[in-house]
């Protein structure tokens, strides 16, 4: 019986390895990101963020010198341009090592 669209048998299956192949390697390279740690910084290091490939803050560090109860809106905007850093740190090595993946994390 002829394969499929013109597909043989033996093409399919070759078709179906690399298919498992590659889902494989998706998978390793997603737990390798969520194992990852991006560290970043804001304020010339006043702020650092440490931010797991899952997105999830593990480590928030503030120098005390930028703690000004007058003026709690900078600190706020320290912490978020780090988080944001952390961000597109991930984005980065999301596109530059696993493009294929780019719409799953």
């Amino acid at each position: 019986m002829p394969g499929f669209n013109g597909f043989g048998g033996a093409n399919m299956q070759q078709l179906m390895r690399q298919a498992q192949k590659m889902q494989e390697q998706m998978q390793k390279d997603k737990e390798e990101l969520e194992n990852s740690v991006f560290n970043a910084t804001s304020g010339g290091g006043m702020v650092e963020v440490k931010m797991n490939g899952k997105r999830e803050v593990v480590a928030l560090k503030i120098n005390p010198e930028v703690v000004d109860p007058q003026d709690v809106e900078m600190l706020e905007d320290l912490i978020i341009a780090a988080i944001n850093d952390a961000n597109s740190q991930i984005d980065k090595k999301i596109s530059s090592t696993m493009p294929q993946l780019g719409g799953l994390f």
